[in-house]
């Protein structure tokens, strides 16, 4: 895919931010998700939106994308989250609300090839193990769910394996024979008059309809496709550190596959709530601590929340609204090493809107100490200005 084209397929310009990517790409996946959108080709540009954004959302491979034209040797993964299985995390709970649709699984060049061409490209055998669909799975968080991690269950819908037959499509008792017409090979040729002469093409066998076998007597269970409808649970280890719109994969527990191959996969996308709190940016949380100004004035000793539990913070004398201070080790952890980010505590200086007699006259007093001339009726005038003071930069 050529550079172009990626950031087209987002629909975003070549200097966009992280958010602004995540954003169209959340917008896209929604909109051509096989389960939202029934049109014949949603399932394919569900897979060009993924494909972009897993470059795109990944700072490393889309530095690479941009210079070399591919995201080669920045590709990353994780192993054992989901209950054993195998993981891997790529670029979307509470309320277990899931949705999931079906991508990849066979086809190809040679496929074409062989329908126009007669199988110059290579003929495909319709006997070979073929591996069983991609599933999706969309997983709410919660904003602490997401910080810390979690162990749930899930549940969905998939083609699994005929527990009848074995996946053959044939009754107990009986087996699959080579198809009487093509004689296994799962093409028939045919010949056409043209004006250039006679030409041959290959077709799909319309009899056992490109799978090479005949099934003279079908499984009374799955009608002969050798797959059933099931309501299928899996254990998932939601590792700690997850953030919005991240994905990860759990190994065979998509849909089955087809001559014996193998289920396909699974991919959790995880949307989290946001904080009222907090405010995340990858590893980085941020909190606005309010305090008054007699706090920021003479300094005090305040409790800050995080996401693992109040802290103190030594708040020093004379600190101006808008100060930024960091707390070590207090952000979300990290995905790819060890340890947490820090949380970003900015301070907020808070006006008081009802004052009694002895605290306005002591505020009168200290402007007229300031050598301040104070206006007005007593009742907003001077702590504005108090308040401006002290926020501003």
């Amino acid at each position: 895919m050529a550079q172009s084209d990626l950031y087209g397929v987002l629909g975003v310009a070549k200097d966009a931010s992280q958010d602004e990517i995540k954003k169209a790409y959340r917008k896209l996946s929604k909109k051509y998700h096989p389960d939202l959108n029934k049109a014949p080709d949603a399932a394919e540009k569900f897979k060009e939106v993924q494909d972009a954004y897993d470059v795109l959302g990944d700072e490393q491979k889309r530095a690479n994308y941009d210079q070399y034209g591919s995201a080669d040797g920045a590709q990353g993964g994780f192993g054992g989250f989901g209950g054993g299985q195998q993981g891997g995390f790529g670029g979307f709970g509470g309320g277990q609300q899931g949705g999931f649709g079906g991508f990849g699984g066979g086809g190809g060049f040679d496929d074409i090839f062989n329908q126009f061409f007669g199988g110059g490209g290579g003929q495909r055998n319709p006997n070979a193990p073929r591996p069983g669909r991609d599933l999706q799975y969309q997983m709410d968080l919660t904003f602490e769910e997401a910080i810390f991690g979690k162990k749930t269950k899930i549940k969905y819908n998939r083609e699994a394996q005929c527990h009848t037959c074995g996946g053959n499509g044939a009754k107990p008792g009986t087996s699959p024979v080579t198809c009487h017409q093509c004689g296994g090979s799962g093409y028939v040729t045919t010949e056409t008059n043209t004006p250039l002469g006679r030409m041959r093409s290959q077709q799909p066998c319309p009899v056992c309809h490109g799978t090479g076998q005949e099934i003279k007597e079908k499984c009374p269970t799955c009608g002969g496709s050798g797959h059933e409808e099931e309501r299928h649970e899996v254990e998932v280890t939601i590792p700690a550190g997850v953030d919005d719109g991240q994905q990860m994969r759990l190994q065979g527990q998509g849909e089955a596959g087809q001559n014996g191959g193998g289920y396909g996969d699974l991919f959790i996308i995880f949307e989290v709530q946001p904080s009222k709190d907090f405010r995340r940016d990858g590893t980085e949380i941020y909190f606005d601590q309010d305090i008054s100004f007699v706090q920021a004035t003479l300094g005090d000793d305040v409790t800050v929340k995080t996401v693992h539990g109040d802290v103190k913070l030594k708040v020093p004398a004379g600190t101006q609204g808008g100060t930024t201070f960091r707390l070590r080790g207090k952000g979300a952890p990290r995905l790819r090493g060890n340890g947490n980010g820090d949380e970003h505590v900015t301070i907020k200086v808070v006006t008081p809107k009802n004052l009694n007699k002895g605290q306005r006259d002591a505020l009168r007093d200290f402007a007229k100490a300031s050598g301040e001339s104070v206006t007005g009726s007593g009742k907003g005038n001077l702590f504005n200005k108090m308040r401006d003071k002290f926020n501003e930069n």
